[in-house]
């Protein structure tokens, strides 16, 4: 861990903000926590343990690394079966919260009761959207939250950015039809695997060679490539054309 963190801190400039995820056992929670102090990183995600534990160890697990790094770290709730939004409205109250990253999958992301109280317990603009361009328009016209995070973005990083803008503007309905342009690669991603799916995606699409996946993951299966390349090069053709109008016209564009 220390060698890549190295070259995260290396790589990056003024401009860019890198941030390490830790975890997600005690053990290696305050192991990293002194790595990332020494290397100066401004914030780092906690990537919390589901099993075992309870809302009272994590809270206590994410203070204590918190006040080792010496600094507010990003919360990344992505099941709600142990975490409550009470627990971490306790964290954000004792200044330990920058963000929370919340990626619990909801059959209908507008319904989210878990979401809905965070809501109402915290300030919505330290909630991020963690689960893609599919539920972001949802997170964000229902419960007001602060941005979203992306795995498609390492195809389509201009129309990511231009539907994060269309959010931001209130324009609910350029939003909904750039995140159409991301649902065929975001089906194959939930129906296979989020990360090996995108790890695939990114080399199918032509962009760079991603090589074998490090274990305990592996390659997603060589028959599943025949669906996923037209899928990751129409994404990558789409992102293409929108950064040519960008260019050509200075400004957003819509395509």
């Amino acid at each position: 861990m220390q060698a890549m963190l190295d070259i995260a801190d290396e790589v990056g400039d003024a401009s860019t903000l890198v941030i390490p995820s830790v975890g997600p056992d005690y053990g290696k929670l305050m192991d990293q926590a002194e790595i990332c102090s020494k290397l100066g990183f401004r914030t780092a995600m906690v990537l919390p343990l589901d099993f075992p534990s309870t809302a009272e160890g994590l809270a206590t697990g994410v203070r204590n690394f918190a006040h080792a790094f010496g600094k507010k770290v990003i919360l990344y709730v992505k099941s709600d079966a142990v975490y409550t939004p009470e627990a971490i409205a306790g964290l954000v109250d004792e200044g330990l919260i920058v963000a929370v990253k919340y990626a619990v999958v909801r059959d209908d992301p507008a319904e989210d009761e878990f979401l809905s109280e965070l809501c109402s317990l915290i300030d919505p603009k330290l909630i991020i959207s963690g689960i893609g361009e599919r539920p972001a328009g949802a997170h964000f016209t229902e419960f007001g939250v602060a941005g979203f995070t992306s795995g498609s973005v390492c195809i389509a990083p201009r129309l990511s950015t231009m539907m994060l803008e269309a959010l931001h503007a209130g324009d609910a309905a350029e939003a909904a039809r750039i995140r159409e342009l991301f649902i065929p690669v975001e089906d194959l991603r939930d129906m296979w695997s989020p990360i090996r799916t995108m790890h695939e995606a990114v080399t199918l699409s032509g962009i760079a060679d991603m090589g074998p996946m490090l274990p305990m993951l592996s390659n997603l299966e060589d028959d599943k490539h025949d669906e996923l390349r037209p899928a990751a090069r129409a994404l990558l053709a789409q992102n293409t054309a929108a950064q040519g109008l960008v260019d050509g016209a200075g400004g957003a564009a819509k395509l």
